[in-house]
């Protein structure tokens, strides 16, 4: 401890800890791991050396001071000893195969090319190593799916033939894939290797998380949330899976373990919920205990190994078929024990709500449509570490049908198609049949008509400030009513990215974006990337976190609420409101590139996850935005390729995690999706956002778009200039322009207004949701001078790296702008950094005059000059160099007009004169630029 408030150190250490427990062991033979001190191991496979920290787009886009790799942590524990000849024979084979990184967004290679072996050499490995490691590296991300290729889903030839031979040659080989999401696992019935371990993509303390498990400072408790089964096509979602245009989601409610448990248990190779462990458990129920809305389940743990660890209590239960048709196992409760010493014990506790052990009948089939209902019959409870292992405990029987929550139609299908149901059961196993899913009945905007809010008579400003309304001395009502339809409008845009009214190289600003609305005291609130820790693109340090599924694997809900208090501090010192995410999709299909942002195929675990981290953060007053709302299931042709899913799969399924996480976690901020659902574009889905978010889950927050996201009217085109459609579909948000007065998208806000398309009410709606959001951010601190202590203590935490980027100039180039001399730090090792905003051009050139005035002919004085993160160009002069001369570089903004540039001096002695940045255009046009987005 070292007082300050934001640890670093400490930091670490809770991370380390969360990816070491999400670490999930498929095989131990012999008992070979924990290792034993002091025994040699040969690592082979190149990912040793170049770890993946994470998936790739924004979710991965975390600028961190060290990333600690496999190699790296094991030599620096010090319990092993690496074999030196192996290793040296793969750095000399790296430097002639060096990490290949793309060429750009989403261009990143899946995996990276492996060093084929020669003659004899594991043979040699093995005459001075005890133990074989072997590392499988996979990266994928946003815009960028997995596919059912070698290199991707599937191992390369190169891969398994590395496998196999370590296999054949050691007696002992540990396999460890550092992945993002779950890959095809024949390869261990074929190679049997002694033990097998996922270790995900654990962030930048992920390499140490691995050594403590290897050497048994952390008996490994993770365990899978996802099944993995034999083959791709196992996976009842892949034939539907990919498509460019349409994808039905037929398996309906059989996602995941709910569908191999209930028609293909012969096809699961390790079944959800699975996970080994140094130390072995005893469950034992102590009470089955039923309530009106709940059965309590108490359970005593007992460590009946010689390890100290902990244990992952599952609870299952199994519902009557019934007119529905049930999956034969639903997750309805889980925990997960302290640390147990050797026959240590504890009884825990797992209250199960009878809500999450009901069904959605969107057909009504039982005489109860659009309601969650128990039907009639026995309820059986099954505990156990996984879904295939769990027991029966007992049972609660229902002895005529209980509606549990009436509700109405929402987001029905608007086309037919045939979706999977139980038929007959033949040797304990149901087989499947085929249903017409039911459409919808009624356009969503009709309900639309019944509850458009009243307009509030425009009053003009009357002096009243959005404090009043906090302190109780006006109403919300009476404060929006001084808002004109221009400051409507301009509530509703966001602005980035990387505005330069907000924190530095973020995703966004929001709220008072205007002087006129900043003058009625809206803050500016401001955005970040991501699930895997906060992007900041204007080169501030940041904590990489473990991705989602290493999180998840943990079932550690409090272990994630301490995770993430680290990552509220961390927010709040940034003067960062929200982070976007956690991202928390159903993991639908392995192929599903942003699956290592997500944390299940199961809703229960995603909500959970995902409460957890909301909690931690909000403890230091800042929140995540819990995103992708709904159905973010593949990368591929995400803008335009329609999810068609059934009423109840949205409910029991793919809107459930969503709504544990509003209704426990207390979301107030979610981003919806970049493509449509059941016909509309989840931006302008009056159902999704208003009916069941706002009506059903009594959401009170802000909903904002993905990044230049579309909207529709019913059955038209998207367009991301509707932003008239998503402010009324309650969409207040969009995400993002460059400025939101001068509108260069040209939305149809004030077109919406002006033709009643979208009434002025509705308007005044998105704004006292934006503003009621904003009174509970740090920003609303911000704006009145307002600092507390917490912000005092994390203002002495800033690291030097930090302060640098506090002397941060912003230039805002009107056709042209001079930087001034004085601003450019020319002495050796300094670095100026500048934030260039474009008013008008398409692109940029920078252009500067240098010499060398006085210095020795031999001396050389380098200037580097960096975009972004990119280096641009090294200029060196020498003492030959005292002539001016003229250097120009053509720059092309990365976001929004919006980038960095920094001037690094590598030696003192250089002049600079005639510095500046002109705007250059193409055209009458502005450029289409592909953008990153979040």
């Amino acid at each position: 401890m070292n007082g300050k408030i934001f640890d670093l150190n400490e930091y670490a250490a809770k991370a380390r800890e969360a990816a070491a427990e999400g670490i999930v062991m498929l095989k131990n033979d012999d008992h070979l791991l924990p290792l034993s001190k002091g025994m040699k191991v040969a690592i082979f496979g190149r990912s040793q050396f170049h770890y993946y920290k994470s998936g790739t787009g924004s979710g991965g886009m975390v600028n961190t001071r060290y990333v600690t790799g496999i190699l790296e942590a094991l030599e620096a524990e010090k319990c092993f000893v690496v074999n030196p000849r192996v290793k040296e024979v793969y750095e000399s084979w790296i430097e002639e195969h060096p990490f290949e990184v793309g060429d750009g967004w989403a261009k990143e290679p899946w995996f990276q090319e492996e060093m084929p072996f020669k003659p004899g050499f594991v043979e040699a490995a093995s005459e001075d190593s005890d133990a074989a490691i072997v590392v499988i590296g996979r990266t994928a991300g946003e815009d960028q799916d997995n596919k059912a290729e070698e290199g991707s889903y599937l191992l390369t030839k190169t891969e398994l033939n590395m496998i196999s031979d370590v296999c054949r040659v050691f007696k002992h080989t540990i396999v460890l894939l550092n992945v993002g999401n779950i890959i095809d696992m024949k390869w261990v019935e074929e190679s049997n290797p002694s033990s097998v371990l996922y270790v995900w993509q654990g962030g930048q303390e992920g390499g140490s998380g691995i050594a403590d498990v290897l050497s048994g400072k952390v008996t490994p408790s993770g365990r899978l949330t996802d099944t993995i089964a034999r083959n791709i096509e196992d996976y009842p979602s892949t034939v539907n899976y990919g498509d460019d245009k349409l994808n039905f989601y037929a398996e309906d409610i059989y996602v995941g373990y709910r569908y191999f448990e209930t028609f293909a248990k012969e096809k699961v190779l390790y079944p959800f919920g699975f996970g080994m462990s140094y130390t072995s458990f005893e469950r034992k129920l102590k009470k089955l205990e039923e309530t009106k809305d709940r059965v309590d389940v108490l359970v005593e743990v007992t460590n009946t190994g010689k390890y100290t660890g902990k244990e992952v209590v599952q609870v299952y239960c199994e519902a009557p078929q019934g007119r529905l048709g049930k999956p034969s196992r639903v997750l309805c409760g889980f925990t997960k024990t302290q640390s147990l010493s050797p026959e240590e014990s504890v009884v825990v506790k797992i209250s199960c709500p009878k809500y999450l052990f009901s069904s959605y009948d969107d057909s009504g089939a039982t005489g109860h449509r659009y309601s969650y209902v128990l039907e009639a019959g026995s309820y059986s409870i099954y505990i156990g570490g996984d879904v295939r292992q769990a027991e029966y405990a007992g049972s609660i029987d229902v002895a005529e049908l209980i509606v549990i929550e009436a509700l109405k139609e929402a987001m029905a299908p608007s086309v037919s198609y045939r979706r999977m149901k139980p038929a007959a059961e033949e040797n304990g196993q149901l087989s499947v049949t085929y249903e017409k899913a039911p459409t919808g009945t009624m356009d969503p905007m009709k309900r639309r008509g019944g509850n458009l809010p009243g307009e509030i008579a425009y009053t003009g400003d009357k002096g009243l400030k959005l404090e009043d309304v906090s302190e109780g001395r006006a109403s919300m009502e009476d404060f929006i009513a001084q808002l004109s339809d221009e400051d409507l409008c301009c509530i509703v845009r966001g602005e980035g990215m990387c505005s330069p009214k907000v924190t530095s190289g973020t995703a966004g600003a929001f709220g008072g974006v205007t002087e006129r609305l900043a003058a009625f005291g809206i803050p500016l609130g401001c955005c970040a990337d991501g699930p895997s820790g906060i992007r900041l693109d204007s080169g501030i340090y940041a904590f990489a976190m473990p991705n989602g599924t290493c999180l998840a694997c943990s079932f550690n809900e409090e272990l994630l609420k301490e995770l993430y208090e680290f990552e509220g501090l961390e927010l709040r010192k940034n003067n960062i409101d929200t982070l976007l995410g956690p991202g928390m999709n159903i993991h639908r299909n392995p192929l599903n590139g942003r699956n290592f942002e997500y944390f299940s195929e199961d809703p229960l675990v995603t909500g959970k996850m995902a409460a957890a981290q909301l909690k931690g953060m909000d403890k230091y007053g800042v929140t995540g935005t819990i995103k992708h709302f709904a159905c973010n299931n593949q990368e591929h042709s995400r803008n335009e390729a329609e999810a068609i899913v059934s009423e109840r799969a949205l409910r029991e399924i793919y809107l459930k995690g969503f709504e544990i996480a509003v209704k426990e976690g207390g979301a107030y901020s979610i981003m919806s999706t970049y493509g449509p659902v059941n016909g509309f574009w989840t931006a302008t889905n009056y159902d999704l956002l208003t009916t069941i978010l706002r009506g059903e889950w009594r959401f009170q927050g802000i909903v904002m778009t993905d990044w230049w996201a579309k909207g529709n009217e019913p059955g038209g085109p998207a367009d991301a200039k509707n932003t008239s459609a998503m402010v009324r579909c309650q969409n207040d948000l969009f995400m993002v322009t460059t400025n939101s007065e001068k509108n260069a998208l040209q939305d149809n806000s004030m077109e919406g207004i002006l033709n009643g398309k979208t009434t002025r009410a509705e308007f005044q709606r998105s704004a006292i949701n934006i503003c009621g959001a904003l009174m509970h951010m740090p920003a609303f601190l911000r704006s009145r001078g307002i600092e507390t202590e917490l912000d005092k203590q994390l203002k002495e935490c800033i690291e030097e790296d930090e302060k640098e980027q506090l002397d941060m100039r912003i230039l805002t180039v009107e056709k042209e702008a001079e930087i001034p001399s004085e601003w450019i730090d020319t002495q050796k090792g300094k670095s100026t950094l500048l934030q260039v905003v474009l008013a008008e051009g398409d692109a940029s050139r920078l252009s500067f005059s240098c010499r060398v005035p006085s210095a020795g002919e031999l001396s050389q004085i380098p200037l580097s000059i960096f975009r972004d993160k990119q280096l641009l160009k090294t200029i060196t002069l020498t003492g030959k160099d005292s002539e001016w001369r003229t250097e120009v570089l053509d720059l092309e903004p990365a976001f929004c007009s919006t980038y960095f540039l920094k001037f690094y001096f590598g030696q003192s002695g250089m002049e600079i004169k005639e510095c500046k940045i002109e705007e250059v255009y193409e055209g009458s046009q502005r450029l289409t630029r592909v953008h990153t987005v979040v």
